[in-house]
């Protein structure tokens, strides 16, 4: 998808992107353990045309669940994408197959309406959050942080579609380096395509009829998954003519994760496609360098002598708070870098436990 197109359905709210089957089952795949005996909730979903209800649904057997429960928006704006036509917003619970045939009949599936719209924001869809234990869904892009923080809010575990920009948010990024969010296993090649009504002006190869291509689109999560315990493998040897240093933090910039040097023990600047490697027992993050982020995690201002670049740089979006090097005599800055440093000694480990499995035993569990 062209990014005019993304920021045009963000701005209008009109970021109801419908996650596919497909996607759904790669990355899930991953998180089997988990599910044992948990109530899952997907409270941004029309079940009438949901992959997320789809894929719990047909496998709840499967994945052992207790319940399922699915909530519909009712827009009252007409021109809103949404498939929901009902008068009544609506929410679904599944407890399993009752006839033997392992399929999710209409008899089996309760409705149940709401009194409001059915927003994940309303007192009815948050009493069914409280009652959820785990919550994956696809929720608007537009509404990522507060859907996130009433996530937070209530403690719930997460398996939830977003874009990697979210790493950036003064909300999120916290929550990032506190290892209380983490990157899932993510889309094929980090982007998906979603069915959606919008304009799609991806190449020939990538486009699908019906479907609209997201550049930079991940998973989000705070289950714990295999993928937290690789080391990332270095292999570069540092050395000051490659790895320049920023002129307003201690730290040198890379501009590719896998060229992290391998033995430079101090803070290091990476791209924020680095958190897909993200391993918190042998890196640290130290902030993030960006803006008021960026000042408060000790990144100075413009330096008197660099000041007369300033001006022409804040036309292109930068400001104090962001890292900045000098090349060739003028103002260079990177893309986004969050601060990074390599543990010296591996620490406690964080929460390494897999739904009720030691993770010596849940690599099999969670394997596809």
């Amino acid at each position: 998808m062209a990014n005019k197109n993304l920021n045009q359905a963000k701005n209008a709210k009109k970021d109801e992107f419908y996650t596919q089957l497909v996607d759904i089952e790669n990355e899930l795949r991953h998180y089997k353990a988990h599910f044992k005996g948990k109530t899952v909730l997907c409270n941004c979903d029309d079940p009438r045309v949901s992959n997320f209800f789809h894929y719990f649904s047909y496998n709840f057997e499967q994945l052992g669940l207790k319940k399922l429960i699915t909530t519909c928006y009712k827009n009252q704006n007409r021109d809103l994408f949404s498939q929901n036509d009902a008068e009544q917003a609506i929410w679904l619970e599944y407890f399993g197959d009752r006839n033997g045939n392992r399929v999710p009949d209409p008899e089996e599936i309760g409705i149940h309406y709401f009194k409001g719209d059915g927003d994940f924001r309303s007192q009815e869809c948050i009493e069914l959050l409280k009652e959820a234990d785990i919550v994956v869904t696809n929720p608007p892009f537009s509404l990522f942080r507060e859907y996130v923080a009433q996530l937070i809010k209530y403690e719930k575990k997460f398996v939830i579609v977003g874009h990697q920009n979210a790493i950036k948010y003064k909300e999120i990024f916290p929550l990032i380096k506190e290892n209380k969010i983490w990157l899932g296993y993510g889309f094929k090649g980090g982007a998906g395509h979603f069915i959606s009504k919008y304009e799609d002006t991806a190449t020939a190869g990538d486009h699908r009829k019906g479907m609209i291509r997201v550049s930079g689109v991940t998973w989000f999560t705070n289950l714990e998954i295999q993928k937290r315990l690789e080391d990332l493998i270095l292999y570069k040897k540092y050395n000051s003519d490659e790895y320049l240093k920023f002129e307003n933090y201690d730290a040198i910039n890379v501009d590719k994760t896998s060229d992290i040097p391998a033995d430079y023990d101090g803070v290091m600047g990476v791209p924020i496609t680095f958190m897909d490697k993200y391993n918190p027992n042998q890196f640290e993050i130290i902030g993030l360098g960006v803006a008021n982020l960026g000042l408060e995690c000790g990144i100075q201002p413009y330096k008197p002598e660099h000041k007369k670049y300033r001006k022409e740089i804040q036309k292109r979006g930068t400001v104090d708070g962001d890292l900045y090097m000098m090349v060739d005599g003028e103002v260079t800055v990177p893309y986004t870098r969050i601060l990074i440093r390599r543990r010296q000694t591996n620490p406690k480990p964080v929460s390494y436990e897999i739904g009720e499995l030691p993770v010596s035993m849940a690599a099999e569990a969670i394997a596809p």
